[in-house]
């Protein structure tokens, strides 16, 4: 039940809290499953949130995830519970769904003790809920198992809690099943959590140390860090050292997130709160560093977390050269709330100075460039998204190349490319039309298992440069959108790949060229040479549009010339004297093709590069 007098909730102020009275819990589960609604039933349920002030999905802050359905940021909050008179607290962290921000949740599961595995009762285990699942396990939490969206028509959660009860190895009917939606079983859920989930073990009286698990920058506040204390104590006015870059700050706020930012008396062990330095340099707050005492530093810091590696890179250009700066310092503020994210500068004949960013996946990518776009009003081009591979020439000389103008000219003797160990869940009829699409995407099959009489899961070893362009499409077509993808990377393997090189007039052009496999470099020539037939005004002169492997020519189109009426104003007369016009033309159109460079506009290499990315779904 939610605390509701005064004197209960001065008992749970975070500088007077019990440890064993805390509960660090976060909620994991596949995408649209119900993590979000579920969360609002649990702001509404401990009454931190008034009916009046209740949205829906009230823990996604950003227009863009409201506007697409899906977490991209964890949020952490905080919530009064009692049972049996005992008042808690509990600290929950709402995680994103979607394999590319996996590294949100690795971040949001090293701060708790426990996890709700959130699955839907109407869709049973997918992909992310298994990887999820497997992240948590590797961490130690304990795992609470749920079954949600039970008021729908098409749930079956006997059937599923057979699903889960077999791959937890419980009995079904420690399955909880609750509805995110009319907050059926929902109480139960949270008195749940304060029996099984343990209090958080730190050293109350130890020297401090905190964990930074996510900052964000606030234009008039500076850097906002939000971290989770494991040992001793932090006040207001303290000084604290950041054990990385051994800066101290001065704490000028502490406190906590009930749902929204709320001063407190300072964080005790096992507390989940924020932290205000005045820190406006971004650098200075590093996810997964530790925060002590300025004084009395702790000896070791915390264990941190694990870089994440980038799987995917793109070029992105500001349309406007003037806005390179902005673009670098919206880059930098990025950086700071999403640590997944790389880039260093770049510089392309054609787009002009950039930067050449990593993603963990095609949707990510996605999401950055909509929010440079909103939060810092940029008008950015980005190119075809590109994997990481690693070439060895003929004289033994190794090149790491992450974008195709950095491919090494001469022979070669060795690519490698990156791999990726893929599991997909379908259901049983659609198993041959997956098997024949992993195949023809130069698949190997590692393992087939029926998690059920009609659910199989599939695991591939497939190269990552054949999943980031429009697999997870064709996946959801083929299986009329009942599959789900998880993927993690698993080393590389030497493969046959080539350079395309598309060429205008003659001369190269960086933007449009692309690495890909032997057997797909004719259909990429094709397919690119085409469009730029479409995309690019015709000129004064014929200008030969061509897609080429080293010097060798595999695809053509031309862009006819523009033809001025010579012969307009010749009525009648010798048929000599219009001869010698057309000829006079031909001579200057030969001529300003030899000297002439085609003006290839903005708008045709915006076309062509964003026409060549697949769209990301939000399922």
């Amino acid at each position: 039940m939610p605390v509701s007098n005064v004197a209960e909730l001065k008992e749970i102020q975070p500088s007077a809290t019990d440890q064993s009275r805390i509960r660090n819990f976060c909620i994991i589960a596949h995408i649209d499953h119900g993590k979000s609604t579920l969360a609002d039933r649990m702001l509404q349920l401990t009454d931190i949130v008034s009916d009046r002030e209740m949205r829906a999905q009230y823990l996604d802050r950003m227009d863009i995830e409201r506007e697409r359905g899906i977490t991209i940021k964890s949020q952490a909050v905080r919530m009064p519970w009692s049972v049996d008179g005992e008042a808690y607290v509990l600290n929950m962290i709402d995680t994103p769904g979607h394999v590319d921000f996996a590294y949100e949740v690795s971040r949001s599961l090293a701060a708790c003790e426990g996890a709700i595995l959130l699955v839907d009762a109407a869709q049973g285990i997918e992909a992310q809920t298994l990887a999820n699942l497997y992240m948590a396990i590797e961490n130690d939490l304990t795992i609470i198992p749920v079954l949600n969206k039970i008021d729908l028509p098409a749930a079956n959660p006997d059937k599923y809690a057979a699903e889960i009860g077999g791959l937890l190895g419980v009995d079904p009917s420690e399955v909880l099943r609750v509805s995110g939606k009319t907050g059926e079983g929902v109480e139960d859920l949270l008195n749940r959590i304060i029996e099984e989930i343990p209090a958080p073990s730190g050293d109350p009286a130890g020297e401090p140390r905190a964990m930074i698990f996510d900052s964000v920058y606030d234009s008039y506040r500076g850097v906002v860090t939000y971290v989770r204390v494991v040992d001793g104590a932090l006040a207001p006015r303290q000084r604290v050292q950041m054990m990385s870059t051994h800066t101290d700050h001065e704490l000028l706020e502490i406190g906590v997130i009930s749902p929204e930012p709320k001063p407190a008396a300072g964080l005790g062990a096992g507390e989940v709160g924020y932290l205000i330095t005045g820190v406006k340099e971004v650098r200075q707050s590093r996810v997964g560093d530790t925060v002590t005492d300025a004084r009395k530093p702790a000896d070791t810091p915390l264990a941190g977390y694990r870089d994440p590696k980038p799987m995917v890179f793109s070029g992105i250009y500001p349309i406007d050269g003037s806005d390179y700066p902005a673009l670098r310092d919206a880059l930098d503020k990025l950086k700071l709330n999403d640590a997944a994210l790389t880039y260093e500068p770049e510089n392309s004949v054609a787009l002009g100075f950039g930067y050449r960013c990593g993603f963990l996946g095609l949707l990510h990518l996605e999401i950055i460039t909509e929010r440079l776009s909103r939060e810092f009003d940029l008008d950015l081009i980005a190119t075809a998204p590109s994997v990481i591979y690693r070439v060895i020439a003929e004289g033994g000389h190794e090149h790491v190349v992450s974008n195709p103008s950095e491919f090494p000219e001469g022979k070669i003797q060795t690519i490698y490319e990156p791999m990726v160990n893929a599991t997909i869940l379908t259901p049983s009829s659609y198993v041959g039309a997956t098997m024949d699409l992993c195949q023809q995407r130069r698949g190997s099959m590692q393992g087939m298992d029926y998690l059920s009489e009609d659910r199989v899961e599939l695991r591939y070893r497939l190269p990552l440069a054949e999943i980031v362009t429009d697999f997870f499409d064709q996946l959801k077509s083929r299986t009329r959108g009942y599959a789900s993808l998880d993927y993690k990377e698993e080393g590389e393997q030497e493969a046959d790949l080539v350079k395309v090189d598309i060429l205008l007039n003659g001369e190269k052009v960086d933007a449009f060229s692309a690495i890909v496999h032997r057997d797909d470099a004719y259909r990429y020539g094709v397919e690119m040479t085409g469009k730029l037939k479409e995309l690019i005004p015709r000129q004064q002169f014929e200008i030969p549009v061509q897609a080429a492997i080293g010097s060798r020519i595999i695809a053509r189109e031309t862009i006819r010339a523009l033809r001025k009426d010579m012969l307009a104003k010749c009525y009648g007369g010798d048929i000599s004297r219009k001869r010698k016009l057309l000829e006079k033309q031909k001579e200057g159109k030969k001529r300003m093709k030899s000297i002439g460079r085609v003006d290839v506009p903005q708008e045709a290499f915006v076309a062509a590069l964003s026409s060549d990315m697949p769209e990301s779904k939000k399922k």
